[in-house]
């Protein structure tokens, strides 16, 4: 009986190990908790999981932006995903901008996998602040937080529009920018998460908030896309919101094996249509967002879409 009962731990062991071995793990770096990109980081992770039936198993980091996406693909081995601005990349290649005297041969081994929803820029104020365009900003203390996306842009936009030395900025994380707000700390927090952003969602279910919209000449200027976030979206807001948004693509780099690449964006592609269901900001994820990415895709990533028949542009093949 003893002897049965050995073999049959034994054989639970290696069935154990088998499993264990059989499984693919991912690491994905996705942006700072409490933001929607790290909810659709999550979102992505499990919807890979489900659809690999479970070989494939990815980490959520927290991260402090893109640009820390981006320079963490110069050192980490293996199976890295992280998401950031298409943009980003060729800068990061040619050591400009942000990346000036960071340049790494590394770089040039960063691939595309698939689109994920577009950051999009909310301006979030105290209904009381009374803000209704950037010139009303000007004696407010605003968040725009440290190191991401949304955090650059919203200093470009403070300075594009004439304003930036006449607003206080609040040394204060992104993450603390509700309870700031809702204590009377700052008149508002700039973000850049996708529509409906939960920190945002937050803000409207606890205190009267205005979201700015833009006219059409100041998104001109921007030189960013324009996107409406319709009415009703947040609570209070009444009216459709004009303003800005940026493309956002899932990249890896050449360290992830063809079988893995293809198997991501396979089983991502296979559960968007569930992943929409559940959370509305997946609904405008199309194929042919591919065209805003401007990186080769990965060779795993693109048997994939030569098999489900999507058109690829060459300079991505």
């Amino acid at each position: 009986m003893k002897l049965f009962k050995g073999l049959a731990l034994g054989a639970a062991v290696l069935a154990l190990t088998a499993t264990a071995q059989a499984q693919t793990r991912v690491t994905y770096k996705s942006a700072k908790t409490g933001t929607s990109y790290y909810q659709m980081a999550v979102q992505a992770a499990e919807a890979i999981k489900a659809a690999s039936n479970g070989e494939i198993i990815v980490t959520v980091e927290e991260s402090q932006g893109s640009v820390q996406n981006v320079m963490e693909a110069s050192v980490r081995p293996g199976n890295y995903m992280f998401t950031t601005p298409p943009a980003l990349v060729p800068l990061a290649q040619e050591g400009k901008a942000m990346f000036e005297g960071r340049a790494n041969p590394r770089f040039d081994e960063i691939r595309a996998l698939f689109p994920i929803p577009s950051l999009t820029m909310h301006f979030v104020t105290r209904a009381d602040a009374n803000v209704a365009g950037f010139e009303d900003l000007k004696g407010k203390k605003i968040l725009i937080g440290k190191g991401s996306f949304g955090a650059r842009e919203g200093a470009k936009y403070l300075d594009l529009f004439g304003v930036k030395d006449d607003v206080e900025l609040a040394n204060v994380e992104l993450s603390n920018a509700v309870s700031a707000l809702k204590n009377g700390q700052i008149d508002g927090f700039v973000t850049s998460g996708s529509y409906p952003a939960p920190n945002v969602i937050e803000a409207a279910a606890s205190v009267d908030v205005d979201i700015m919209s833009l006219s059409d000449d100041e998104i001109a200027q921007t030189k960013r896309t324009r996107i409406v976030i319709p009415a009703g979206t947040y609570t209070g807001q009444d009216a459709d919101v004009a303003t800005t948004s940026l493309p956002v693509v899932a990249y890896t780099t050449t360290q992830m094996d063809d079988d893995t690449a293809y198997a991501v964006t396979k089983s991502f592609w296979e559960e968007k249509a569930k992943l929409a269901k559940e959370a509305p900001w997946w609904a405008a994820v199309d194929p042919a967002m591919l065209e805003l990415n401007t990186t080769k895709l990965h060779p795993g990533a693109l048997r994939y879409y030569d098999e489900a028949g999507v058109a690829v542009p060459d300079s991505l093949r």
